[in-house]
């Protein structure tokens, strides 16, 4: 077994604050913003950052369905941190300024992978797979804060 990580990362022209508070709204904004690997979403605590359990399927290819039942921290300014409680995920968001008016956001995801073979083609091609669904997201989360 390994750790796998996949980073992916975005300047946004918006407001950092503005940016970090679309992220952290779960029980509102966060559910418009994910694309179509996110499904049976649902907040069951919280809703709004810091202390948040939130849940999501997500389907990272066609025979790969995650389970997410996610605790949501806020261990500093600008990030938000989704601890997977089926797992070991952890996603980290980080959300710093870019400029004026310009934000920076970078996603990392880490858990721990298979071993062998599987873990191998695991670690090859998990990152760049879900690199391209948080690519959707901040696509998403760019149109919505350009609004």
């Amino acid at each position: 077994m390994g750790q796998v990580e996949a980073i992916t990362q975005r300047e946004i022209a918006a407001d950092p604050e503005d940016v970090f508070d679309a992220l952290a709204d779960y029980s509102g904004t966060r559910r418009q913003l994910l694309p179509e690997h996110f499904s049976e979403y649902e907040v069951r605590e919280g809703g709004d950052g810091k202390g948040t359990l939130v849940h999501w399927k997500l389907q990272a290819t066609s025979k790969r369905v995650r389970d997410c039942l996610l605790e949501v921290d806020e261990p500093t300014d600008g990030q938000l941190v989704e601890k997977d409680r089926n797992s070991s995920m952890v996603t980290t968001w980080v959300v710093t300024p870019a400029g004026e008016k310009r934000a920076k956001v970078v996603v990392t995801t880490t858990w721990e992978g298979a071993g062998g073979i599987g873990g191998f083609f695991e670690r090859t091609f998990a990152p760049k797979g879900l690199g391209r669904i948080y690519d959707a997201l901040l696509d998403n989360l760019a149109a919505h804060v350009a609004k």
